[in-house]
């Protein structure tokens, strides 16, 4: 590396402190398109989340980083913490390129009992199990490697003996790691993208893994399978044995276009993930342009539900973005849970937001034939908390006006069965592929609710009871949010519910 880039290097590493103003708000993350309740890099590009570990009453949120520029490259891991999952503190690069070796996306473990010998002598201490991304003299490589940390994650080392596994192969990543307590052994699942494949590994130690068995093909095979994530989900009504999830992405070949993920519903006998046969076993974490890879936090105490975070984005436009001088984000934080009612079974999703809300008004309002009616003005950021009720199979929602010529659509089509986001007119159009309408299927027996998240450039929709949903980006001329209520077909329909102004997370 020459000098200059060595500067440069270190620059980048030596941490993230803002300046901030008198009324406590950082100036820093306070540009016009900047999230105020999702997490974002005060600077540079920011992919997938990695390695999230709940340690020593902190959350861990590591996740792929550009040190050098708001485009992909020069892969590292960047490092936030938070006590709440809402208020995040950026440290330092956690573990930066090395040696021509880029750090892919991967996971964290507390290794209790210091079975990898990494640790201090009779202590614990975290080990991130990540993917290595190099370039050889015989092509692309990727294989999995360790680093530890014996500081709470502020520093790592990288293990002598890397790759603990290698198959020679360009196409091998995203390793998620947990600890298998019954079998009482390290279980990996990591993904061989072209051969649409998630694999099962065994280790006692983190660093010697035995095959165990394959997953796939199943479901949708149009892309490579990335970030792939085996977790138990417990019932949502907290009776019965729950299920286990098994997450994949897709990407290309989702759906919505571009990237997606998918999930399965199932058993694990610590070998072999089975798919159930009842329906609902597969869906989509996302039915939205914008959440990838998301995974779910190692070391949460025992009886809490899962929490997932995915990376806001989508790899069609991903790097053309309107934002500065940072480039991507995080997804709220969201509790998983498994429901089995009358419809069938799903995966259902929960947002930690509640925290945050300043005020809350109440909405009661009823429209009719092609009415809109106005119910509140919000200011991003915002939560709407609505029920709604209809007499016929008409359409019906919201819309989100930051001015007469620029909104956003959020509705039930309960004709075609579908629930939806238009953001064909909510802003700025980035690429080709950004003005959509996503849809996600509506089941009859679930009911017409809606939780609505409103940042400054984002939408997050959970719907029937968190069983769909939808984050999509948008990029309107104004944070200021005229929210009208529509109906077609001449119908009736009835809205319930709370409106809550949100506190920025970059309040302190």
């Amino acid at each position: 590396m020459r000098p200059i880039g060595r500067l440069i290097f270190v620059l980048a590493l030596m941490g993230t402190s803002c300046a901030c103003r008198a009324d406590g708000q950082s100036a820093a993350y306070d540009q016009p398109f900047r999230p105020q309740v999702h997490f974002s890099p005060r600077q540079h590009w920011t992919n997938d989340p990695n390695g999230l570990v709940f340690y020593h009453g902190e959350f861990n949120l590591f996740y792929q980083y550009n040190p050098f520029g708001d485009q992909w490259g020069h892969m590292s891991w960047g490092h936030a913490v938070s006590k709440d999952l809402l208020h995040w503190k950026e440290l330092p690069v956690a573990i930066p390129e090395q040696n021509g070796t880029m750090i892919f996306t991967g996971s964290v473990v507390v290794d209790r009992r210091n079975s990898s010998g990494l640790c201090a002598p009779e202590s614990e201490c975290l080990v991130a199990i990540y993917t290595g991304f190099s370039n050889t003299s015989h092509g692309p490589l990727q294989n999995q490697n360790l680093a530890y940390s014996l500081d709470d994650g502020r520093t790592w080392n990288q293990y002598k003996q890397n790759p603990v596994l290698d198959l020679h192969m360009a196409d091998f990543r995203d390793p998620s790691v947990s600890w298998d307590n019954e079998a009482h052994r390290w279980l990996m699942a990591v993904s061989l993208p072209k051969q649409h494949k998630v694999r099962f590994y065994a280790s006692s130690d983190l660093k010697s893994w035995t095959k165990l068995s394959d997953f796939g093909p199943a479901g949708d095979v149009a892309g490579d399978w990335e970030c792939p994530d085996l977790l138990h989900v417990p019932a949502a009504d907290g009776q019965g044995s729950g299920s286990w999830a098994l997450k994949v992405g897709l990407n290309p070949g989702a759906p919505q276009g571009g990237s997606g993920e998918q999930y399965f519903l199932g058993s694990f006998d610590g070998t072999r993930f089975t798919v159930s046969s009842m329906p609902g076993a597969r869906g989509w974490t996302n039915y939205g342009k914008d959440d990838y890879c998301a995974i779910s936090f190692n070391g949460l105490p025992q009886k809490k539900k899962p929490i997932l975070i995915g990376w806001m984005s989508n790899w069609q436009y991903a790097g053309k973005l309107p934002t500065a001088p940072w480039r991507g984000q995080m997804s709220l934080p969201r509790q998983l849970s498994f429901l089995d009612d009358r419809a069938g079974i799903a995966l259902r999703q929960q947002p930690i937001v509640s925290p945050l809300r300043l005020t809350s008004k109440s909405v009661s309002v009823e429209v009719t034939g092609w009415e809109q009616r106005r119910i509140v003005d919000l200011v991003s950021p915002a939560e709407l908390d609505l029920a709604f009720s209809s007499d016929t199979n008409a359409k019906f929602g919201l819309r989100l006006y930051t001015d007469d010529t620029h909104w956003t659509e959020i509705g039930f089509d309960r004709r075609r069965a579908e629930f939806y986001i238009d953001r064909t007119k909510s802003g700025l159009t980035v690429s080709p592929d950004f003005p959509t309408r996503t849809t996600a299927p509506l089941v009859a027996a679930r009911p017409m609710d809606l939780t609505l998240i409103i940042d400054r450039s984002s939408v997050e929709a959970f719907v029937q009871d968190g069983t769909i949903v939808m984050t999509d980006l948008i990029y309107p001329p104004s944070a200021h949010n005229r929210i009208q209520v529509f109906s077609n077909l001449g119908s009736t329909v009835t809205v319930k519910g709370e409106a809550h102004e949100l506190r920025s997370i970059w309040n302190q």
